[in-house]
């Protein structure tokens, strides 16, 4: 009402003074003139220019809608709750991971390790809707919209979160997305046929190759929400090959997968401060780490990340009760599985909180998954947690930022001939213990790098020992040359350091050094893995069927593997 109220002032005031204007020209016209002049039509001529004071009028007029103008919004922008010039926030969020920023995830991807990608949650925007009518008495203040979830901080330094702070060429409906990882490795073992086991991320030595490719991104629209991303060179052969759940059943589920990391489709409900149902393969959140590496502080992550699932498919719902706290359940085929490996699938659950910008704590936890395949009744349970702190922001300093991340993983199987709490009657112990620390810090605005950190983990029954690749082994086929049956002894450690640059915010060039070790031979040494059957036929394994015994033959494994990793990280 008060804006209406100017305006009626405004309005009347303008026309006053070009009346005025108007009736001093006519007087000044009439003097010295003959009375049948002023009686005689007058003569239709161009209109004389405005003198001096006429345009200063004019120009102060103008000046005057301008400032009812800005009143305007000012008092608009109040009524809503939001700054003048602002744009309305939104409650839209995705993984992300990625997130935040994302999956705010994003999520991130392990987001990763799952990526979680991730689980840095990520934003997604959702549309704005016209201002909502008001019922008459009322006040006319439209409800202040809520806070969209971990946006009131820059979260990009988390580990398993992207650093990327914006989007080329994204739209209100579609925010496009492309990573590239290529690496070169040299491990210090010079295995012959080149074949480095033992790692979900690092698969060649002496070779440049193309880890990951991958072109997608999100749609959203009227609240309609949908991710694709692919993958393209190392990860569609080496993922797919760490999941035995193809081999129950049929149509090769691992070769329709096998090019797509994440593929999903959902819904954002405005309830809360947002929530998200999406149905598909999406990044997993245990591990910390991303499964892209571009989002990570290391290349190479410890076992607890490396060894746990990457990517889950099922059912989540993201709920963000506030702008700190997301909770996610989940409803899956596996463990890190395309589909189920016996009669039961899993569940799991993440709690991510945020107070403030320097504390990220996650919690992910997962049960009641029959993970063997074909053995009934062994349901595994798994707890994995992390705690990221930024302890030093100096922008302006050399040494400009600083933070670390702990991690602790507890699990176990029971059933099916194994045991959860020590060896009984019922079977071996069969347990998962581990935990991974790593320090990170920023130099000159963030244009560098360092990290510095390792892990350890102890697995009796090597339930989630990455199986080495010996004769092309997978997950499915297994080996002789390295069992994983109940009992079965296993502990590893490792140890990195690795440095950044970072010249913009869409690439990173990294080195890095890697120490591994085993209690027992695991890692490729010189002899490699690969037996050498010249007489064979040339199919897709001259010595047979994958991971089979090949009578004179012998892996070559080593307890130790040093390697250095160099490699360009890109997203758009």
């Amino acid at each position: 009402m008060r804006t209406l109220g100017r305006k009626t002032i405004v309005t009347p005031l303008a026309i006053m003074l070009l009346c005025t204007l108007c009736a001093g020209r006519l007087l000044a016209d009439g003097d010295g003139k003959s009375e049948a002049a002023k009686t005689r039509p007058p003569k239709i001529e161009a209109p004389a220019p405005l003198t001096e004071r006429e345009r200063l009028l004019l120009d102060r007029m103008e000046q005057l809608e301008q400032r009812v103008a800005e009143l305007e919004t000012k008092s608009n922008a109040s009524a809503t709750g939001q700054p003048a010039g602002s744009v309305p926030a939104t409650s839209a969020a995705r993984s992300d991971a990625s997130s935040a920023p994302t999956d705010v995830s994003a999520v991130t991807p392990n987001s990763g390790g799952a990526p979680v990608s991730t689980v840095v949650a990520s934003a997604t925007p959702a549309p704005v809707g016209p201002p909502q009518a008001t019922e008459k008495g009322k006040s006319g203040a439209a409800k202040p919209q809520t806070a969209e979830p971990f946006a009131f901080a820059d979260f990009t330094w988390l580990n398993g979160n992207s650093r990327t702070k914006d989007t080329p060429y994204a739209t209100s409906f579609f925010t496009p997305e492309i990573r590239a990882d290529v690496d070169y490795n040299y491990s210090f073992n010079h295995p012959k046929d080149d074949t480095i086991g033992g790692s979900s991320e690092v698969f060649r030595h002496g070779e440049v190759q193309v880890t990951q490719l991958g072109v997608g991104g999100d749609f959203h629209y009227d609240n309609v929400r949908a991710r694709l991303m692919t993958q393209f060179g190392m990860y569609s052969q080496t993922t797919p090959r760490n999941d035995a759940s193809p081999a129950r059943g049929q149509w090769q589920l691992d070769n329709a997968y096998r090019y797509i990391s994440e593929a999903y489709g959902g819904y954002h409900f405005n309830a809360l401060h947002g929530i998200n149902v999406d149905a598909g393969i999406f990044m997993s959140y245990i591990g910390l780490f991303s499964y892209y590496q571009f989002d990570n502080w290391a290349y190479q992550p410890s076992y607890v990340s490396s060894n746990t699932p990457w990517f889950f498919n099922g059912v989540r719902v993201q709920i963000f009760p506030t702008e700190h706290l997301k909770i996610e359940p989940w409803f899956t085929n596996g463990w890190q599985s395309y589909g189920r490996f016996n009669g039961r699938p899993g569940f799991g659950l993440q709690i991510l909180w945020r107070p403030n910008g320097w504390l990220s704590v996650l919690g992910n936890q997962y049960a009641l998954g029959e993970e063997a395949l074909g053995v009934q009744g062994r349901i595994r349970y798994h707890s994995d947690d992390s705690i990221e702190i930024k302890y030093l922001d100096r922008p302006e300093s050399f040494l400009s930022k600083a933070a670390f991340s702990l991690t602790g993983d507890i699990g176990c199987e029971h059933g099916g001939g194994v045991s959860c709490w020590g060896n009984s009657a019922k079977g071996p112990k069969q347990d998962f213990l581990g935990f991974m620390f790593y320090n990170r810090f920023w130099f000159h605005r963030d244009r560098y790098g360092l990290t510095l950190g390792g892990g350890k983990i102890n697995n009796p029954g090597r339930y989630l020992v990455l199986l080495p690749p010996i004769n092309g082994a997978t997950a499915a086929s297994g080996t002789p040359y390295f069992t994983e049956n109940p009992g079965d002894q296993f502990k590893a450690w490792d140890a990195s350091g690795t440095f950044d640059y970072m010249p913009s915010q869409y690439i990173t060039f990294r080195g890095e050094f890697d120490h591994r070790a085993a209690n027992v031979p695991y890692f490729s040494g010189p002899g490699g893995v690969t037996p050498s059957c010249p007489t064979a036929p040339i199919v897709e394994n001259i010595c047979g069927s994958p991971g089979a015994f090949v009578p004179g033959f012998t892996p070559d494994l080593k307890k130790i593997e040093n390697r250095i990793n160099l490699s360009i990280l890109v997203k758009f």
